[in-house]
């Protein structure tokens, strides 16, 4: 019964601890991140100031800060420029969508328009008033996050200042905290190591693999979109990192209307530019940086990512995009763990 009570008491305190940071979950949850990538610069600050901790953990943060967080920022704040003026355009009616389409829809051949037609999908009032809700919600999606950020300013201020004070320590102390994480787990040791080299492992692939390789291909689109006059780059910049999560088809379902558009109105150059870009840059850009990046195979089915990181990102925002691949390895690790043991076992 003690013993029983004592698991009791360990349980109730872990929840009670859980609720208490809540608020706080997610700027501690990409501060543990941020200690994670960017260990291996800490240890490397750490040599050249001759040992000294606190001066290698106040160098990484300004890395981190001049380097990710002041340009997140900066083209944060420039999206949600762009997004609340198409939203106004769409408004005030600048924008006719029914005109765009009718330019695409009579460039196309005469049996594509009759199977078009035969689906449903010629009518220009109907698709108009389609593309203009769908277009007014993902918009209104961006200018709602901007607008409850700015409403809070001072939670954003302080949830920001927490993530870069917890990132210090973590990075400091972070082996110290680890190998004490690993300690205290009610699992056997090589257990714990196993999962923990899965968890840093899964991480890393996870931020190289979709993040740092989404933020290359949606650059590229930016610049491409730039480069031919098409506007609200750096929206659909955004848009394209983003859909660079879809296996296969990835950012072609972005610069591929787009350069459609751009030849049915006779841009013919700047169509055959978008379509270049995308086969030869943005394309080619997850074949060769992400086995450069990750380096090695996590051991997640391709179909597992997709289906977990858009289920982390409905329930956790931006944050799930870790978080998703990261319980879909940790899951395949367990159970992995789980059947050597019981292959090991003595058979009866």
């Amino acid at each position: 019964m003690e013993q029983g009570g004592f698991l009791l008491f360990l349980g109730l305190v872990t929840l009670a601890l859980i609720v208490v940071i809540m608020p706080f979950l997610q700027p501690l949850l990409w501060a543990m991140l941020a200690a994670i990538m960017f260990q291996p610069l800490f240890r490397r600050f750490h040599e050249r100031s001759g040992g000294r901790e606190n001066q290698a953990a106040i160098a990484t943060l300004l890395v981190i800060t001049v380097a990710v967080i002041l340009p997140a920022l900066f083209i944060g704040s420039a999206i949600v420029d762009e997004a609340a003026g198409l939203i106004v355009a769409f408004q005030e009616g600048d924008i006719n969508v029914a005109q765009w389409f009718a330019q695409v829809f009579g460039a196309l051949p005469a049996n594509v328009q009759a199977s078009l037609n035969a689906s449903g999908w010629g009518d220009l009032v109907a698709l108009q008033e389609r593309a203009q809700e769908f277009a007014q919600a993902s918009l209104g999606l961006i200018a709602r996050q901007a607008v409850s950020i700015g409403g809070s300013v001072f939670g954003f201020v302080l949830a920001f200042g927490i993530g870069l004070y917890v990132s210090f320590f973590l990075l400091r102390d972070g082996r110290k905290i680890s190998a004490a994480v690993l300690h205290c787990l009610p699992f056997e040791r090589p257990i714990a190591d196993r999962l923990a080299t899965g968890f840093t492992g899964i991480v890393r692939a996870t931020i190289k693999g979709s993040v740092v390789v989404g933020l290359v291909q949606g650059a590229l689109g930016t610049l491409t979109f730039w480069v031919v006059g098409i506007p609200s780059a750096l929206l659909l910049g955004l848009v394209m990192a983003i859909a660079s999560l879809l296996p296969a088809i990835g950012p072609a379902i972005v610069w591929g209307p787009a350069a459609l558009y751009l030849l049915a109105t006779g841009a013919i150059w700047q169509g055959v530019a978008v379509i270049v870009s995308g086969v030869a840059l943005i394309g080619l850009a997850d074949n060769i940086l992400r086995p450069i990046l990750v380096g090695r195979d996590t051991g997640i089915p391709d179909w597992l990512i997709l289906i977990t990181t858009l289920g982390g990102i409905a329930l956790l925002g931006l944050s799930g995009i870790v978080v998703g691949p990261l319980v879909a390895g940790l899951f395949l690790a367990g159970w992995g763990i789980l059947a050597e043991q019981r292959d090991r076992a003595p058979q009866p």
